[in-house]
């Protein structure tokens, strides 16, 4: 999909609600891939395949997950009858930025170096294989990054000069509520942990309650500054 296209289905596709932009992503892309790790991934999923039920799925094992989602992931994959690629680090990377480092140096020197060898190289990797990724973002999630996030863009962060990468956000206009309600209302599987007051869920370290109050991302990397919480993944572009 050229820049002229992307931004004529920008403008198209604005103010949309998410099944509209699906299906203008499942239709215009053979080889595109959801990304999915939590509750909006899996709201994302369940209309997905009702348009096409053999889409391709992906979620990052960075190894520091909390059981909960582990058994969260298969839950899903059981339930939608999914191929679903499990992405994992580079082995070696990741034994020598342990061995430098340890196994929390982003308490104290922050989460980016970690997050780019468990997250962001893992998923540069496999978005070379595809055209195009579906995400769970909203704008609500954080209003210092995400306020101006659109619903189709092309994602020049993972894009090459021999190959492009299309990227959708079919939640974008949808508020947290929007997304339980549907859950609620289609009987949705999520993970065990957001009944234990987890709203944002991350790498186990990473990731802990919010109190009420409290927005959503700031359980996520709690000892660094609002405005910082990103693991990389969404850059805008």
């Amino acid at each position: 999909m050229t820049q002229n296209s992307i931004q004529a289905f920008s403008k198209r596709l604005a103010g949309k609600s998410p099944r509209p932009i699906l299906r203008v992503a499942l239709e215009h892309f053979e080889n595109i891939a959801i990304s999915f790790s939590g509750a909006e991934d899996v709201v994302l999923i369940d209309m997905a395949v009702k348009i096409r039920p053999d889409v391709k799925v992906f979620t990052l094992d960075t190894g520091r997950l909390h059981a909960e989602t582990y058994q969260f992931i298969d839950v899903v994959r059981k339930h939608y009858s999914l191929q679903l690629y499990v992405l994992s680090p580079d082995k070696m990377t990741l034994q020598a930025f342990v061995k430098e480092k340890g196994l929390f140096s982003f308490y104290e020197d922050g989460h980016q170096q970690c997050c780019g060898i468990r997250k962001v190289d893992v998923l540069r990797g496999y978005l070379s294989t595809v055209d195009a990724w579906i995400t769970g973002q909203r704008k609500d999630q954080n209003l210092d990054t995400r306020a101006d996030l659109t619903e189709i863009v092309l994602d020049s962060h993972f894009s090459t000069t021999d190959h492009q990468v299309t990227k959708f956000n079919p939640l974008a206009n949808w508020s947290s509520q929007q997304v339980w309600d549907y859950i609620v209302a289609y009987q949705v599987p999520y993970n065990s942990l957001h009944a234990k007051g987890y709203r944002s869920i991350g790498c186990e370290p990473c990731t802990r309650p919010t109190h009420p109050g409290q927005h959503e991302r700031e359980g996520r990397w709690w000892w660094e500054a609002s405005g910082q919480k990103e693991c990389g993944l969404h850059r805008k572009t």
